[in-house]
């Protein structure tokens, strides 16, 4: 199996509903892709292969997936809670930047 067999399996695994890689390589490359990767290897094999092309990989990635910033930008707002209510005073790593906040889960210290 090629570099670029084994980086487009990678990069179509993110675009697919399957969670588990394993899983994905078994039951959906193995099953349906066979007649676009002729040579597939055994998945202990393909995850060996797989460390030596992370490099080919973020250098694609880097290179031709990450787009320009066009100065407008998006920003996710999750709640990241630092501790537990009950412990906000008490709490001394991000004291100066945490602050109270409200999300429909409710009240959370943090970001």
């Amino acid at each position: 199996m090629s570099k670029s067999e084994i980086i487009t399996i990678m990069i179509c695994f993110h675009f697919n509903s399957y969670r588990n890689f394993q899983h994905y390589y078994m039951f959906f490359v193995k099953e349906h892709l066979a007649d676009m990767f002729p040579h597939q290897l055994s998945y202990n094999r393909f995850l060996e292969l797989e460390a030596r092309v992370s490099v080919e990989m973020m250098m694609f990635l880097q290179i031709c997936c990450f787009g320009r910033c066009t100065g407008i930008s998006f920003i996710d707002s999750t709640c990241i809670p630092v501790c537990h209510n009950k412990r906000i005073y008490r709490n001394r790593v991000f004291k100066d930047y945490a602050t109270r906040g409200k999300s429909t889960m409710g009240w959370y210290f943090g970001f």
